[in-house]
């Protein structure tokens, strides 16, 4: 069987469960952080926690995609990317509105994704939660974040291999500090601060050294906003914790950290920065795509980060299931009205042959999908 049968039948596979079991999974959590948002006392909170909701679905039911990673179904996997994704949304939108507050409160805000994932057995202290909003204007969430983050953690116990991930997942949890800088409102220094940040993760990843004359450090800053790392290893932390009848091995984590966090993060940011950058040079927002000198070259490097995902991914154990997320998740982006604007049209379709055959085979699909849930410019 050649690489695209066997990734058209793994596609098959994880649509069924998807469909059968994942999305009406998915449902019931969203529906359950809705109410939980609904009753939120402070009112910019409350909205901020309701439009995350609304507005990155796509987004929610992308992270769930990783419940199809192990072979067996596991709901508390289920439970812990829904979580997960749900709490960096609605970070994501409180910082967002808080920038002028500064970058100290968009750390102390994302402190959340760590903490989310520092989960201790019975015979264990359990780790503080720290006060999220200590710099923010309202903290009045009504213990919303705080369920978020402990949901996750009784998630993570629950998963068979959690400890053996332990020291991947919060090294790339770690990394999701960059997502306190990336809404600082003066561009001069959010490029400084979001450099220097970069050189900082230099010695952390030195089995990659940064190119010589560092002139991608932004694609190493847009990669760690992509907590898509975080949610490889919670899938890998699913799997069995015996390096027997397809369990876990510590080669197996560390290759897949290596792919996620060098390859696929930084080639999904930045698709997502091309999806939006018509919306962010709008509004002013910052873009991460806007650092490459021109369109032509960032299309030729994002195809480049695209091609070299793929054959990552493919190598992977498990390849197939792996190389259908990466495909899921280019024709997520490539799917929404803008990529199809004239402006970004031949470079999308530049993007699209890239990412290979599945994914002009998903790009239909997601497109009607963007139309039924009404999130066509989300």
């Amino acid at each position: 069987m050649n690489v695209l049968h066997r990734q058209t039948a793994t596609l098959a596979r994880s649509t069924g469960r998807e469909l059968f079991w994942g999305l009406r999974g998915v449902s019931r959590e969203v529906a359950g952080w809705r109410e939980r948002a609904a009753a939120i006392p402070d009112e910019q909170l409350r909205a901020d926690a309701l439009s995350a909701l609304d507005q990155k679905r796509g987004s929610i039911d992308g992270a769930a995609l990783f419940w199809t990673l192990p072979k067996e179904r596991n709901r508390d996997l289920l439970g812990v990317l829904v979580a997960y994704e749900v709490l960096a949304d609605y970070l994501d939108c409180v910082n967002e509105r808080g920038a002028g507050r500064g970058t100290a409160n968009g750390r102390q805000l994302h402190l959340a994704l760590v903490e989310a994932l520092e989960a201790s057995p019975p015979t264990r202290p359990t780790p503080p939660i720290s006060d999220y909003y200590r710099y923010h204007s309202s903290g009045d969430d009504g213990g919303y974040a705080r369920a978020l983050v402990s949901t996750c953690r009784v998630g993570c116990e629950r998963l068979p291999s959690y400890e053996a991930v332990k020291p991947f997942l919060m090294r790339a949890a770690e990394h999701s500090g960059v997502l306190g800088l990336n809404h600082e409102p003066d561009p001069l220094r959010r490029e400084a601060v979001l450099r220097e940040w970069a050189d900082d993760q230099i010695p952390a990843d030195s089995t990659h050294p940064a190119d010589p004359a560092d002139e991608r450090w932004y694609e190493r800053a847009a990669g760690s906003s992509a907590w898509v790392t975080v949610l490889a290893m919670l899938a890998l932390a699913a799997k069995p914790g015996r390096a027997v009848d397809g369990g876990l091995h510590g080669v197996e984590v560390a290759r897949t950290y290596d792919a996620y966090a060098q390859w696929v993060a930084p080639a999904g940011a930045m698709l997502d920065s091309f999806a939006d950058i018509l919306e962010d040079r709008s509004s002013g927002d910052h873009s991460y795509i806007a650092h490459y000198p021109s369109m032509d070259v960032a299309t030729e490097r994002i195809g480049e980060l695209v091609r070299r995902s793929r054959s990552e991914a493919r190598a992977l154990p498990g390849g197939a299931r792996h190389s259908v997320l990466l495909s899921s998740m280019i024709a997520f982006f490539l799917s929404k009205d803008a990529a199809r604007s004239p402006e970004l049209r031949a470079s999308a379709r530049e993007l699209r042959r890239a990412g290979g055959p599945l994914v002009a085979l998903l790009l239909p699909v997601l497109r009607l999908w963007r139309t039924a849930y009404g999130q066509r410019s989300a």
